[in-house]
């Protein structure tokens, strides 16, 4: 199995350099931010010192949270999130509403490619999955619902960023960028022409951006208005000779997803009109 490094989040212990006033709530927030993709599961001291607080501090609130359900502790000791945070979770549209809209045709793509399907939503700079599905027979990647990785690594991420207005394109794309392998594209003019080709062909296509064996290709889904509501993806292995088909494919399901989001229904255009105007070969 190939291994992908984990989202750039969590992934390293939150230090304070100085002392930052939090409200009671602040304090509760970043107890259950301590937690992500990298780090399902953490004890109270490691809770602590991710969350920046004293160890007396996050005793209480741990108990607290606790209590209300948002945080289980294992027999072990060590705590993670409770189902509360799900029964919460089940009430935002863009998270399990629209899953639970997007499941039907996310599992006919899956069905059909034997690929991983990816639907990710933007949050800040970051692209979320509120679904992931995985292969067994194309690339091995390690991606589960609730990552989070920076808009410019995946290709959700880039149709997100593609469709977001000019100040936070802007922001992202002068911030440090990570780079997650050798062919991370993190060049600011680079990624400009990618969106910019995104919003032309409703399509991006990205070659090893975070796994050296996987291919990704991205389309938007729309809600009311025609407003760009989420991305989709399928991720494939690198020696996959099928991306014309996988655009179509990804289309027709974008399109269903949107029709039922409440978009106007598209008319279908030919596989080969879908992918005109779509470098296959380009580092998009």
């Amino acid at each position: 199995m190939t291994t992908t490094p984990g989202p750039v989040r969590h992934d390293e212990p939150i230090r304070h350099d100085e002392p930052i006033r939090r409200t009671a709530v602040g304090r509760a927030l970043a107890v259950l931010d301590a937690f992500g993709p990298g780090n399902r599961t953490l004890t109270l001291s490691e809770i602590s010192r991710r969350a920046g607080l004293t160890l007396p501090t996050t005793h209480r609130l741990v108990g607290e949270l606790v209590s209300w359900g948002a945080l289980e502790r294992h027999p072990s000791g060590r705590y993670f999130v409770g189902l509360r945070l799900l029964e919460l979770a089940a009430l935002a549209p863009r998270g399990l509403e629209l899953r639970e809209a997007a499941y039907p045709y996310l599992d006919d793509l899956h069905q059909a490619t034997h690929a991983n399907v990816h639907l990710g939503v933007r949050d800040g700079h970051e692209v979320v999955y509120v679904e992931a599905m995985r292969s067994r027979a194309s690339a091995q990647i390690s991606s589960r619902v609730g990552d989070r990785w920076p808009l410019h690594a995946t290709g959700t991420g880039l149709v997100l960023l593609a469709y977001a207005d000019k100040e936070l394109q802007d922001d992202v794309l002068r911030a440090p960028m990570v780079r997650y392998s050798p062919k991370t594209i993190v060049d600011p003019r680079v990624l400009r022409r990618m969106l910019a080709e995104v919003r032309q062909t409703g399509v991006v296509i990205t070659r090893q951006q975070i796994s050296m064996e996987a291919v990704a290709v991205a389309v938007p889904v729309r809600g009311p208005r025609e407003n760009v509501v989420a991305a989709i993806s399928v991720v494939v292995g690198t020696d996959e000779q099928v991306l014309r088909r996988l655009i179509a494919m990804l289309a027709d399901t974008a399109a269903s997803i949107s029709t039922v989001l409440g978009a106007t229904p598209a008319p279908r255009r030919p596989a080969s009109q879908r992918c005109r105007g779509v470098s296959l070969t380009s580092p998009a």
